[in-house]
């Protein structure tokens, strides 16, 4: 992918420069030192990616982002700060991932392939009457915003009023029904319960305890979440088509 590094310390544009050298697999078009030049280089250069600091001068990060969103090709926007209190704006500006100075080699391995990610699903066709989905959900964690890619996500499991998203780094609670999520990512989960939506990919195999009670056992974490009768024969008939 063509990169764009923009930072008004040249010394920050370097060490980014040079851990995507080190990654391998891109190219950084361009530099710049405000949020200004950004959009006017994002435009001419056609990159893919953009690595945008928040503070400096001109024009600051977070204002740039909403004009790049605005470009005929808008590149994907990874956030590179010294702050994190800035998260929530960062993620109301549709940046694909949010990585805090000094900026470690497998953070920016794992924000450039969100951004590839990203700039994929820009570039398949919009059916007619479809809408662009998500492709994070979100979760308050004490008053800071975590971003959770869902192709990264194994189930959602409805506790009271919160459904908690189990992801390949960990859980999170998010305040979205388990009826909505369905309806929004229906071809991305199957729903084993009235409480619980699981990955398509991640189940491994069905299993009948002596009970006669269904359990569907998952590729990580060796998860085995209880099916109900009502949704056996669906779960069925969708893994044959998996």
């Amino acid at each position: 992918m063509k990169l764009l590094i923009v930072d008004d310390e040249p010394l920050a544009r370097q060490r980014l420069a040079a851990l995507v050298a080190e990654i391998g697999g891109h190219v950084v078009a361009g530099e710049a030192a405000n949020g200004r030049e950004a959009v006017e280089q994002a435009e001419a250069l056609g990159v893919d990616v953009v690595l945008l600091d928040i503070a400096m001068p001109v024009m600051d990060g977070l204002e740039a982002a909403h004009h790049l969103a605005s470009l005929r090709s808008p590149p994907a926007v990874v956030f590179c700060t010294a702050f994190d209190q800035h998260a929530l704006a960062a993620f109301e500006a549709a940046a694909v991932d949010y990585l805090v100075k000094p900026v470690r080699r497998e953070r920016l391995v794992e924000a450039l392939e969100r951004a590839r990610r990203h700039r994929a699903a820009q570039q398949l066709p919009v059916l007619p009457g479809s809408e662009r989905r998500r492709t994070h959900l979100s979760a308050r964690l004490r008053g800071s915003l975590r971003l959770i890619p869902v192709d990264e996500i194994r189930y959602l499991q409805a506790e009271e009023k919160y459904v908690v998203v189990h992801h390949a780094r960990g859980e999170d609670l998010i305040e979205e029904s388990l009826k909505s999520l369905e309806l929004e990512f229906g071809d991305r989960f199957v729903r084993i319960h009235r409480n619980c939506l699981v990955a398509s990919d991640e189940f491994a195999e069905l299993r009948r305890a002596a009970d006669g009670q269904v359990h569907a056992l998952l590729r990580h974490d060796g998860a085995a979440l209880e099916v109900s009768r009502r949704c056996l024969p669906a779960l069925r008939e969708r893994l044959k088509h998996l």
